[in-house]
């Protein structure tokens, strides 16, 4: 009965052990990555709802959804993404509602764009911005 109560606090011991031991060692790295989604500043004020498509206009795969990740990262509420018809060098935001303000905003938070003004009531967008080539996803956290 003795040797049995010895295994039984054995086990538990090695049970905080293993606790503690995730906690030092795992822990830091998820307060680390929160840290590295909060450093991204959301320059879309929260009473607006700016919604945006977002196009890849190169034959680089998976640009717009990087895009994507990053421009929800700053407040965007993108509705869509895919790719381009055409495709170009520099990136472009189209304002479709008229807002300029809005395609300056999401110019600026995409590093710089040129912003022209094509309204087009038949879609429910504020915002179309095609990515271009030399538009580059800043480093972020990794998204699944």
């Amino acid at each position: 009965m003795r040797v049995r109560g010895r295994w039984v606090v054995l086990g538990l011991a090695l049970a905080v052990f293993g606790v503690l031991a995730w906690r030092q060692w795992f822990a830091p790295s998820a307060r680390a990555d929160a840290a590295a989604r909060a450093a991204v500043e959301r320059i879309v004020p929260d009473s607006v709802r700016i919604k945006v498509e977002v196009l890849n206009a190169t034959s680089i795969r998976g640009l717009a959804r990087r895009g994507t990740f990053h421009l929800r990262d700053l407040g965007f509420d993108v509705v869509s993404s895919g790719n381009a018809p055409e495709q170009r060098d520099s990136t472009l935001v189209l304002v479709r509602s008229g807002r300029m303000d809005w395609g300056e905003l999401a110019a600026t938070g995409l590093g710089g764009a040129r912003v022209e003004a094509r309204p087009d009531s038949s879609r429910y967008l504020d915002l179309t911005i095609l990515l271009g080539a030399t538009w580059r996803p800043p480093p972020q956290a990794f998204h699944p």
